[in-house]
């Protein structure tokens, strides 16, 4: 696959632990690389993760085994396998099977008997396919692979075609392959993983999750402050019900809001897991403004002492000149991982 223009011929994941999930991606050479579509977007930010999650992306080929590609518990090979000679098949199938040893594999082709529904077609679907299988070949190449590497595989597809030709099959079909358990040659040990030998890192990511503790801690804060205010205004309007939790009350221009009707929420609850942890994470938090005993936390009680605090952020913003540069993408340059905050645990007991 050394000349091919295929991104993301192939993904690995791996299996679920404690230390979360990775990701990692090969492909062949691309003409026009797009590795930052892999990045966070705003909303992942906005709504972390509950576990760690890392994206990889390598380039290398399919049929040349890495140490890096043990232990995976799903391959996908997404219209992957019509892009080698039949030569190459055996390599990569020797590869995938043999090598990689995955606990389940998906691998998706072209349907030939389909072919002749699609409008205009003369030959294959795609200038770079070198072969395209009937139901029947893919069938029999794929009951042979569970003979020889000891799996089980079930057959779907993606994109029917009308009634009137139900018999020609699913536009791309889908083998999916998962380990035969009674087989003794598919109990094989799961090494373990090593740095690659041969696939090249082009890009890596650590997505934000709650397992980072600046992220854990800005998240919490961000619910409190919301169900406080939430509670501040239900109370200021007098829709406030009253609850197990103490009523708010005022305190000079504030209204001061009970730690537990905000620990009440499901959301925070979740967050924490215990009421001491809870506390624990509003003491010394710049943001969270608490009462001298503790128990409850001081909101402005007015919308234009709010309005203040956010103008005094918008000036202090302005006195800051910020520049941007546009640089210039360097796919031989391997991305830092972030690292972790040494902010106290709040998942510790």
């Amino acid at each position: 696959m050394a000349n091919r223009n295929w991104l993301c011929v192939l993904y690995f994941l791996p299996h679920y632990s404690c230390s979360g999930i990775s990701l990692l991606l090969t492909l062949c050479k691309s003409t026009n690389p797009k590795r930052h579509s892999f990045a966070p977007l705003s909303s992942d930010y906005l709504q972390p993760r509950s576990g760690p999650l890392t994206i990889e992306l390598y380039q290398g080929s399919v049929t040349q085994p890495d140490p890096s590609t043990h232990c995976f518990d799903l391959v996908t090979c997404i219209e992957l396998i019509e892009h080698l000679h039949l030569e190459e098949v055996e390599r990569f199938t020797e590869v995938l099977f043999g090598f990689m040893a995955p606990s389940n594999v998906i691998v998706s082709t072209p349907n030939a008997d389909y072919n002749p529904l699609l409008p205009g077609l003369v030959g294959f679907r795609h200038h770079d396919h070198k072969f395209e299988w009937s139901r029947k070949e893919f069938q029999l190449w794929a009951l042979r692979l569970c003979d020889l590497f000891g799996y089980i595989v079930s057959f779907t597809g993606v994109g029917s075609p009308a009634d009137s030709h139900t018999n020609v099959g699913f536009c791309s079909q889908i083998a999916v392959f998962n380990r035969d358990p009674s087989r003794q040659d598919s109990a094989l040990q799961c090494r373990s993983r090593e740095e690659p030998t041969v696939y090249r890192l082009l890009y890596s990511v650590v997505y934000p999750s709650l397992s980072d503790n600046n992220i854990l801690q800005r998240t919490l804060v961000n619910e409190v402050l919301c169900r406080a205010e939430l509670i501040k205004r239900s109370w200021l309007s007098g829709e406030w019900v009253a609850k197990t939790a103490p009523e708010p009350f005022m305190q000079g221009s504030s209204v001061c809001v009970s730690l537990l009707d905000v620990w009440a929420c499901p959301r925070v609850r979740s967050l924490c897991g215990t009421l001491r942890r809870f506390t624990e994470a509003l003491m010394g938090e710049l943001r969270v403004e608490l009462t001298p005993a503790r128990q409850a936390i001081i909101m402005p009680a007015d919308e234009e002492e709010e309005e203040e605090v956010e103008e005094d952020e918008d000036a202090e913003a302005a006195g800051t000149k910020w520049t941007a540069t546009t640089a210039t993408e360097d796919w031989d340059a391997e991305m830092p991982h972030n690292s972790n905050s040494n902010l106290p645990d709040f998942h510790d007991a």
